[in-house]
């Protein structure tokens, strides 16, 4: 549970939003995110408010799963702060079987 309210605050932190701005995008008082952040133990709909608040989603990776989507987080990260070169993401493309549909069979459906 620790990462996941690590994640949270990192996520507010990158969007710039402080504590207080949470009370207006997820609609609980202040101390109750504060709380949430540091050592809370959320419910679901509050997570869920909360990731809507921070513009994300909550999902369920299954174990078998969380490699690829870490690499394709990864890949997406370096190319959207363009430390790759377009060789090198070109390179990666086409020795990566998930460039063109990095989602497929992610949760198991029939590939």
């Amino acid at each position: 549970m620790n990462s996941l309210l690590e994640q949270i605050k990192k996520r507010r932190i990158a969007l710039k939003l402080k504590q207080h701005d949470m009370m207006l995008r997820v609609g609980i008082s202040r101390q109750q995110y504060q709380r949430l952040e540091s050592k809370g133990n959320p419910r679901l709909d509050t997570l869920e408010l909360v990731a809507k608040g921070l513009k994300g989603e909550l999902m369920l990776i299954p174990q078998e799963k969380l490699n690829a989507v870490l690499a394709v987080l990864a890949d997406d990260n370096l190319a959207s702060t363009g430390t790759q070169t377009k060789q090198s993401q070109k390179r990666k493309e086409q020795s990566n079987p998930l460039a063109d549909d990095p989602w497929k069979g992610l949760l198991g459906e029939n590939e």
